[in-house]
């Protein structure tokens, strides 16, 4: 195996559990039909037991063969609890995708610690865009590890709220927020040096690729029904290395806006 499949990483755990819609998963809860509103005070909520939970979740992710120690603290730093409902804070350090509104979920801790350390093996990109950022948890994540991350979320209700979590946390700064279509991607601030996209396609868009700097990183999952994790690097102006990796099941990538 090379260095990007399970030898380096691991296999991790069954990822039928992913960023996927709930409604689908048997024993997870039901998507609300209704925004889930932000959390304001999350941080408070948990008290000094969200560290506690939070160095078991990363001792967990290290379990799973998560070994970079950089994606291991960036983890250990962001509270996980404040970018979901009040009522499911108490899950949050679980490794497992939890609702947030609009039929969307926030990916399970092995999920967003998987794709950063596949995009950061061996290097740090300084120029990172999230396609999907939903809620802003892996915006956040990334922040902690990259000079420049821009992220990009469709639907506006997800959009506020990721921009109010960043706020909250005081990394609005570091995070260059915008509401729009994932699939076309930001031209203006192309190109990056990785990319991490959260939601699948059936084939990853070819604007993306473009945005892409040769000798920079993709990550993204591929597939309708089946679902594999892809990691391409641009190897020329017009040529890519492809490379599959864990099956995983994530919310369909769309086009256009959700207001």
């Amino acid at each position: 195996m090379n260095r990007f499949g399970r030898s380096s990483l691991g296999g991790g755990p069954s990822t039928t559990n992913s960023n996927a819609r709930i409604a689908t998963m048997p024993g997870r809860l039901p998507v609300p039909a209704t925004p889930v509103r932000p959390l304001a005070a999350a941080t408070a909520n948990l008290g000094l037991n969200s560290d506690r939970q939070r160095a078991v979740m990363v001792q967990r992710l290290r379990n799973q063969g998560i070994q970079d120690e950089r994606i291991l603290n960036a983890m250990l730093t962001v509270p996980r609890h404040v970018f979901v409902d009040e009522g499911l804070a108490s899950r949050a350090y679980e490794d497992a995708a939890l609702p947030i509104g609009y039929g969307q979920t926030i990916s399970q801790p092995w999920v967003v610690a998987r794709m950063i350390a596949a995009l950061c093996e061996e290097r740090m990109p300084t120029r990172v865009l999230e396609v999907g950022a939903g809620c802003g948890y892996q915006a956040a994540v990334l922040a902690q590890l990259v000079k420049e991350v821009y992220a990009i979320e469709r639907i506006r209700g997800l959009y506020d709220m990721a921009r109010f979590h960043l706020r909250t946390l005081r990394l609005a700064a570091r995070v260059r927020l915008s509401f729009g279509d994932g699939m076309a991607g930001l031209p203006s601030s192309a190109p990056f040096d990785g990319i991490i996209v959260a939601a699948a396609g059936i084939k990853i868009p070819a604007s993306l690729l473009e945005q892409l700097a040769i000798g920079g990183r993709l990550i993204a999952p591929e597939g309708g029904a089946t679902q594999r994790l892809v990691l391409i690097e641009r190897t020329g102006p017009a040529t890519w290395r492809r490379q599959e990796l864990e099956s995983v099941r994530f919310v369909p990538l769309r086009a256009g806006t959700q207001s």
